[in-house]
């Protein structure tokens, strides 16, 4: 609940720059979308408080789904109902769970934009961070250290969405002009990674 609370308040503090990103590539929505999406995730949390893990990110998804407008809301709010879906029951996550509910929710972007890893968008921070977590903790690490892996494989995701053409969405029109611009999708996927890093 806290991650959640946190997530909002970041996204909301960030919103702005999320939207001045989006101008510049997008329909100039995100960080407005993304920010009333978690403040309606803010408002359900409530009526979430004694729920299972599961049933907490099913219901986020929802909220998502429901309350944002443009690409973001129901991409983020089918990462995070697979999510829960996967952690369905749980009333606490191991550390490969986390890694479960990731690939999840990774799998549940994927199927919604029908998109790929290398094309502009929050799969680019998401895949990356995803695979370094997953391969610290292989190595032994714990699950604070593996997410700090994971945030610094985003931000270089982050950073690669600049370097390349946008092939998905409405970044896609500008074609060559894409090159130079950052996306908001992987930049808002980056904080609410950071977020949970924080938090944990």
């Amino acid at each position: 609940m806290d991650i959640l609370q946190a997530t909002a308040k970041r996204i909301e503090a960030e919103k702005a720059f999320l939207t001045e990103l989006d101008n510049e590539i997008g329909d100039g929505d995100h960080g407005i979308n993304l920010a009333r999406g978690f403040a309606a995730v803010e408002k359900k949390l409530p009526e979430l408080a004694d729920k299972d893990i599961g049933a907490i990110l099913k219901g986020v998804g929802m909220a998502l789904v429901s309350s944002v407008g443009g690409a973001s809301g129901p991409l983020y709010g089918t990462a995070y109902m697979k999510a829960g879906a996967a952690m369905k029951g749980k009333t606490e996550l191991t550390p490969d769970d986390l890694a479960a509910a990731f690939d999840a929710a990774i799998g549940g972007v994927q199927m919604r934009g029908k998109a790929h890893e290398g094309e502009k968008t929050m799969l680019d921070a998401q895949i990356p961070a995803s695979k370094a977590y997953k391969d610290a903790l292989a190595a032994g690490k714990d699950v604070k250290a593996a997410l700090g892996e994971a945030v610094e494989a985003a931000r270089k995701g982050v950073e690669y969405t600049k370097t390349i053409l946008a092939t998905k969405g409405r970044a896609s029109y500008l074609g060559e002009r894409s090159i130079g611009h950052q996306d908001p999708g992987a930049t808002s996927s980056l904080m609410i990674l950071e977020e949970l890093e924080k938090a944990l």
